[in-house]
C-alpha cells in the first residue's frame, strides 16, 4: 500500500478528537481518529458523501 497523506478534517477542532482523512491513488478513502490512529476504515468517496449527507440531515433519528 502506497504511503498515504493524511489531512486533519476541517471540522475537527484545535483540541484533540481529530479525524483524519487521506485517499489512495485507487479512489479508496481512509479515515482515522487521532486518539487511535492504528485503527483505520475505509470506504468509498460516493459512500462517505452519502454518510456525511445523511448525518447533516439527521436522516439517523426516527424519533
Amino acid at each position: 500500500m502506497p504511503k498515504l497523506t493524511w489531512q486533519k478534517s476541517t471540522y475537527s477542532a484545535e483540541a484533540a478528537n481529530c479525524v483524519y482523512v487521506a485517499a489512495s491513488p485507487t479512489g479508496t478513502v481512509h479515515l482515522r481518529e487521532s486518539d487511535n490512529p492504528e485503527v483505520v476504515l475505509t470506504t468509498t468517496a460516493p459512500r462517505l458523501h452519502t454518510l456525511i449527507r445523511a448525518l447533516k440531515e439527521r436522516k439517523w433519528d426516527d424519533a
